[in-house]
This record gives C-alpha cells, sequence and structure tokens, in this order.
C-alpha cells in the first residue's frame, strides 16, 4: 500500500514544530551556560555590609569616598563573575578620592550591554571627568566602549585585559599578572604597562579560582594593592 504524501501544510507545521524545539534547547543551554557563574566570596560582601557610604541604585553599585571630587570611574566585571567580587579592589581605589561606580551586567557578562557607561553617564551629570575600567571581557567591552565615545571618556584601565579597539594608548593604564601570559602576547602598544609579578588573572577580584588560570604567587590582596597603586595616579594625573 502506497503511503499518502505528507500535505505542504503538515510539512510547514513539522518544520515549525521542530525549529520551536531547537529554539527551547538553545535556550535551555544559554540559561544554563549563564547560571554557571563565578560567585563573590564573603571577604568582598562583608565590605558592602561594612560601609554605609556603598549603596545600590537599579543595577548599580555606587561606592562614594568621604569627601567626592568631580571624578567616577565605571567598572565593567568580567565574564560570568558576580559584580561584588570587585567591591575590596574598588574599595581601595575610592579612598584615593574618585567615585567608583559599579555595573550590574546582564546574565554576568559585559557583552550584552557594552554601552551601560552612557547611561551611568547620563544618571550622574555631577561628574565632570569619568572613567571606564574593566576585567577580562570587562575590560574588552570598556575598551571598546572608551573607542567608540573618546569625548567622554578621560582615561580607560584594563584589568587582565588589553586595548580592543582604536583608543589611544597613551590614556589606557593595561596592568595584568605575570602568570596571565594570554594577555601579554595581545599587547601591541608599549605605554603605561604594568605586570603584577606573581599575580594571575582571577585575583583582581574577589571569586575564587577561575578555570584554565594558573594559581597566583602572591595573595588576592596584593595583587590589588600593586594595582591600585598603578592606577592612583593614573586617575589623579
Amino acid at each position: 500500500m502506497k503511503t499518502k504524501p505528507m500535505s505542504r501544510r503538515k510539512k510547514c507545521l513539522v518544520a515549525v514544530g521542530i525549529l520551536l524545539l531547537l529554539l527551547v534547547i538553545l535556550a535551555g543551554v544559554f540559561f544554563w551556560y549563564v547560571s554557571d557563574y563565578y560567585r563573590a566570596e564573603d571577604v568582598a560582601l562583608e565590605v558592602m555590609a561594612q560601609d554605609s557610604n556603598i549603596t545600590v541604585q537599579d543595577n548599580l553599585t555606587i561606592l562614594s569616598p568621604a569627601s567626592p571630587t568631580d571624578t567616577a570611574l565605571i567598572f565593567y566585571p568580567g565574564a560570568k563573575v558576580e559584580a561584588e567580587a570587585y567591591l575590596p579592589l574598588l574599595d581601595q581605589i575610592r579612598q584615593t578620592g574618585v567615585t567608583c561606580i559599579l555595573v550590574h551586567m546582564p546574565f554576568h557578562m559585559a557583552i550584552f550591554d557594552a554601552d551601560a557607561a552612557e547611561d551611568v553617564m547620563a544618571r550622574f551629570p555631577e561628574y565632570q571627568h569619568w572613567y571606564i575600567a574593566g576585567h577580562s571581557m570587562g575590560g574588552a567591552m570598556a575598551s571598546k566602549f572608551a573607542s567608540d565615545h573618546p569625548d567622554q571618556v578621560d582615561g580607560l584601565i584594563l584589568l587582565g585585559a588589553y586595548i580592543y579597539g582604536d583608543y589611544p594608548d597613551e590614556d589606557t593604564l593595561t596592568i595584568y599578572g605575570s602568570l596571565n601570559q594570554s594577555v601579554e602576547e595581545h599587547i601591541d602598544y608599549t605605554e603605561n604597562i604594568v605586570e603584577i609579578e606573581g599575580g594571575n588573572h582571577a585575583q583582581f577580584g574577589n571569586y575564587g579560582p577561575q578555570k584554565g588560570d594558573l594559581p597566583a604567587a602572591i595573595s588576592a590582596e596584593e595583587q590589588q594593592k600593586q594595582a591600585v597603586e598603578a592606577i592612583e595616579p593614573f586617575l589623579h594625573t
């Protein structure tokens, strides 16, 4: 007995069903991927709990210095890292007199909101001088923003990252750990580069070991201290 050929309408319904099933699978894989992220360690969360000059507004954590100036720093976290992991680092930076604004990225990935800094600047018109910084993928997206908006940014600070775009290297401070050589391999400029001996990729934040990263030969506290020592004069030149 011959099988009756499938009608065009049934073929379309089958194709639509297969497409919907694929979309559901892809969505499931995506949400599984982004839900598996690095959590901030207790030492980072304690910074928030102990200081009333740290506030949260929507998707921003704002660290205000004791005597605010007209300068602010916008910070983009690394990919799949809880934003609060960078509070210990930013707490030290704000003590130099610079307001630090930590952006909580969609799905913990700056690639989904590389232009977040534009909204931040619009929300805080009292600041006249803006710096943008980021770690890892956050640094790449901060670099992209600076390259696309050079007139809005006084300087770019990259941690465990390198310039992505054509932002001037003389206005960029690049800091990386000596055990994170994949960054050094991509640096084709020579100004304002700081290598932290014994530092690795992850320890600019406090979120524990990162997959594929070499164990650091110094503590996270020491790595962040040296980073801030390089950042402070860059912000105040």
